[in-house]
């Protein structure tokens, strides 16, 4: 169900931000490079069926925190990329990415966003399946496709607040808030 609901999610996000930007058109925005540099925090759940390995109970969503920093060029369609670092607690050590954005820029600065790119995850193979002193060897990095949508909120100034829900290949949520601020 969550992989049907985020997969139209993010259709509806594709096919809203052609037609709100040209509703916005006329309006002033900043044009050339603008770099944003902010912190997140948020929740990841990986998506691991309870009964993926038993007996083991696994323990597959856990705290995320850490920053992303990027770039965004135009002035009412932006386009940009953007890369993230995050620690966790629980069956994630970190994970970090980049990803190619797309959005909308309103008349008072919100940017209305969807984007595709590219995440790993380092797992804490103890925090994951609850087993001290997991076996050597174990790959405990997995990686793939990550798409998401997402609107950075216009506080005023520079100063923006982020919502953003992602997903890895369709089997993991993401959703994250967080804090930026455009240079």
């Amino acid at each position: 169900m969550n992989k049907k609901l985020l997969a139209a999610a993010a259709a509806a996000a594709f096919v809203m931000i052609p037609a709100a930007a040209h509703a916005q058109e006329g309006a002033e925005a900043p044009t050339g490079a603008q770099p944003y540099v902010g912190l997140q925090v948020g929740y990841h759940d990986l998506g691991v069926p309870s009964d993926a390995a038993p007996p083991l109970e696994i323990d597959d969503s856990a705290l995320i925190y850490g920053g992303y920093a990027g770039v965004d060029f135009g002035s009412n369609i932006v386009f940009g990329v953007e890369g993230n670092y995050n620690l966790g607690n629980g069956p994630i050590d970190s994970e970090y990415g980049v990803a190619a954005r797309i959005g909308m820029r309103a008349d008072n600065g919100t940017i209305i966003f969807a984007r595709a790119g590219y995440q790993w995850v380092n797992l804490d193979l103890e925090g994951l399946t609850g087993v001290a002193n997991p076996p050597a060897g174990i790959d405990d990095t997995v990686d793939d496709w990550l798409v998401g949508a997402g609107v950075d909120i216009a506080t005023g100034g520079r100063a923006r607040i982020r919502v953003a829900v992602d997903t890895i290949t369709f089997d993991s949520v993401r959703p994250t808030v967080g804090f930026n601020f455009a240079f």
